[in-house]
């Protein structure tokens, strides 16, 4: 399968491809959202190419500090040996927590200087990063990374085929793989889906920040889940530190949530 073509010997991959389709779906979507909130929706244009930025450096550490269990040179990082490989980012290698964390502080330092609330803003953007995962997670399926374990069956969408090339050693005879991107792509379009109901239909409800608190609770229940599918995941001190953060995201998120809505403040004796 091609991952990309040439344009006057420039080599372009559907990876990246996918990527700023995402990020344009997220921005057109988050524009509808400040429209409906009532918000100066051209901040979107003037935000996103910060956000995009910040967002791929962040994916890009993340996979760095947290590489798979596959690329691992006798138990150890490769990027430690080999530094310069840290900017071979067109060999592929970008993490979505990291993606998810170097958005958010670029957002957090743009409404600072702006003056403007960082918690109203990233509830306008948290149903296009749903989006923009769900958009980007098909360059998994171009590059043939990401799958789940050998699948019993022959037929999308319960496996998928992967080439003997991007099989994984010890796999090398098996053929069919479940497709956990596609799965996270779904999962990924449910929590967009979810969002929107809620910020449309519970807005008076729902406090600023909360539409983001629960695309973490969601995000990261469904991705805790799709780890033990995974074959190939991201070992650190013989966790799997994906899995291990998603479990964290999601407590974190749940406690967050009720704090700012179970809770009252204690009347205050006079």
């Amino acid at each position: 399968m091609s991952t990309g073509f040439s344009i006057f010997g420039l080599q372009v991959h559907y990876y990246g491809i996918l990527i700023m389709v995402g990020a344009i779906l997220a921005a057109f979507l988050a524009v509808r959202e400040a429209k409906f909130r009532k918000m100066d929706s051209e901040l979107i244009w003037d935000m996103l190419p910060w956000l995009l930025v910040a967002g791929i450096i962040g994916a890009r550490l993340w996979h760095i500090f947290t590489p798979p269990a596959s690329m691992l040179i006798d138990g150890k990082n490769p990027y430690w040996t080999h530094p310069l490989d840290m900017l071979k980012i067109w060999n592929g290698g970008l993490g979505i927590p990291g993606a998810v964390m170097g958005g958010a502080l670029a957002l957090f330092i743009y409404c600072r200087v702006k003056k403007i609330s960082f918690l109203s803003w990233i509830d306008v953007i948290a149903p296009g990063l749903a989006l923009a995962q769900a958009v980007g997670r098909w360059g998994n399926f171009v590059n043939q990374e990401v799958y789940g374990l050998p699948s019993k069956f022959t037929y999308f969408p319960l496996a998928i085929y992967i080439d003997p090339a991007h099989r994984l050693s010890g796999f090398l005879n098996m053929a069919y793989y479940y497709p956990t991107f596609f799965y996270e792509s779904i999962w990924n379009l449910l929590n967009m889906t979810l969002l929107l109901v809620l910020a449309h239909k519970f807005s008076q409800k729902l406090k600023a920040g909360d539409l983001f608190l629960i695309y973490l609770t969601f995000y990261s229940f469904g991705r805790f889940l799709l780890e033990y599918v995974r074959i190939d995941y991201s070992p650190i001190a013989g966790l799997n530190i994906n899995q291990t953060l998603m479990g964290v995201v999601f407590v974190a998120s749940i406690v967050g949530l009720a704090l700012r809505h179970l809770l009252k403040r204690a009347p205050i004796a006079e």
